[in-house]
């Protein structure tokens, strides 16, 4: 009989019951697309966030203070500390190695630069104007890592920079290339193009570990960086390392890593953390945990984040997840008082009806049963349209913001389900709490 009375009150009032199914199908909709996109915008955004460039930079323990002067560095060669190249496979091991989607080292080395020198000998009888002061800048631009597992990890500038902007073309990382930053190339009488060939030689005048001669240099691009290796020549890592004499070595590393945003909890110290506190500390992507696996790994570094980085990207995705969760309650909110103008719609039209039962002996557990199994079983219903739409919405919305589908998660559907059977049953509240307040005679009265 329970079944027959939510059936009949379908199919006596089916426009009414449509509106209500609509009002949540909206709501869940846009609930879905928030839920779909607030468990994808972490991951999403962080990927976005690594066209800021890297995130991490790791130095050696006992380095010396850096000395640049118009962005050139007069530090010397043989001061400070270095850290051995043949360790930055092991980043790849650590336990969030996945997270970590580039590294590049580098090495600075002061030197004279000049153009189109005929002859090495021509470098050293030059008058001193003609050779330009300056910063050799060693790194790779895509240079294949060995790590311990025997694969091998492709990384350079491009992963860990990728707003350095090129014209021509970049190095190869084993050839006697370079690149120019722009400001430099302007310093040349008559400017610098790609294809001319500039010699180099150590600026403390030392020769280089090569013969003792200057090395040339074939400029194969122009970049642009917007700061100051705009103004420095960028080779292969082996030619910085030939010059200075420092083999497999390097003085800096930049590190892009996929990082969870921090909190209080992330600015702990880890040294007094309990050992429950540590290891989910340790099992969180936050960039204080994965610089902390790096120096595990890397004996004698110091993994500092790049604050302006890392405080970014926490500001901006909290921003955007708590928007997101704004727009959903907004939805719920919105899906509810529609719920509710429909219920006590419904419960004033059905007066007769609620007044008959009543009167017939019907408890008032009974006839809220009656309403509150209708709302459910909308909510089902819209819900569940609410889902699909939501869905194709998410899907929309990526492709928008992101350029990528986000992911469809039918792990979601029961809390969708849930969540608007929750808010069917509270916008009907108020009214089943009138029905259940009708004086029985007085409505078969006609009152």
């Amino acid at each position: 009989m329970f079944a027959r009375l939510v059936g009949e009150s379908f199919v006596r009032n089916p426009h009414r019951k449509l509106l209500t199914a609509a009002a949540l199908a909206a709501g869940m909709a846009v609930t879905t697309a928030c839920l779909m996109m607030a468990l994808d915008v972490g991951d999403r955004l962080a990927r976005e966030f690594r066209s800021l460039g890297a995130n991490l930079l790791v130095t050696a323990q006992s380095d010396t203070l850096a000395l640049e002067i118009g962005g050139v560095d007069y530090r010397p060669v043989d001061e400070g500390a270095y850290l051995n190249e043949a360790d930055l496979g092991k980043l790849k091991t650590i336990f969030w190695r996945h997270n970590i989607i580039g590294f590049t080292p580098f090495l600075d080395v002061p030197v004279q630069a000049r153009l189109d020198a005929a002859s090495p000998s021509d470098l050293a009888s030059s008058p001193r104007p003609a050779n330009i002061p300056t910063t050799l800048v060693g790194t790779w631009y895509q240079h294949p890592v060995p790590v311990p597992d025997g694969t091998k990890f492709e990384t350079g500038v491009r992963l860990t920079h990728p707003w350095w902007t090129i014209r021509g073309r970049w190095f190869n990382d084993g050839a006697r290339e370079c690149v120019v930053g722009a400001g430099l190339a302007k310093s040349f009488p008559g400017g610098l193009a790609p294809g001319a060939t500039l010699w180099l030689q150590p600026a403390n005048g030392e020769a280089p570990a090569a013969a003792g001669q200057a090395i040339p240099l074939l400029v194969t691009g122009i970049v642009t960086t917007g700061d100051v290796d705009d103004n420095s020549i960028v080779a292969p890592l082996a030619l910085a390392q030939e010059l200075s004499g420092r083999p497999g070595q390097f003085r800096q590393l930049f590190v892009s890593a996929l990082t969870k945003p921090e909190d209080a909890f992330s600015q702990r110290d880890p040294g007094k953390m309990t050992p429950t506190e540590y290891d989910r500390w340790f099992c969180s992507p936050y960039i204080s945990s994965i610089g902390h696996q790096i120096q595990q790994v890397m004996p004698g570094s110091d993994a500092r984040p790049i604050r302006r980085v890392a405080e970014t990207e926490g500001r901006v995705l909290s921003r955007v997840s708590s928007l997101l969760w704004l727009v959903t309650l907004a939805a719920l909110i919105g899906a509810a008082l529609a719920v509710a103008a429909t219920a006590a719609t419904t419960v004033l039209d059905r007066r007769s009806e609620v007044g008959l039962m009543k009167a017939l002996g019907a408890p008032n557990s009974l006839v809220a049963g009656i309403f509150l199994a209708e709302q459910v079983l909308l909510a089902c219903i819209g819900g569940a349209v609410g889902f699909l739409a939501g869905a194709g919405l998410a899907r929309l919305l990526g492709e928008k913001i992101f350029g990528t589908a986000s992911e469809m998660r039918p792990v979601l559907l029961p809390v969708v389900l849930t969540i608007a059977a929750l808010v069917a049953v509270m916008g009907s509240l108020i009214p089943l709490r009138r029905a259940t307040h009708f004086d029985p005679a007085a409505i078969l009265r006609g009152e």
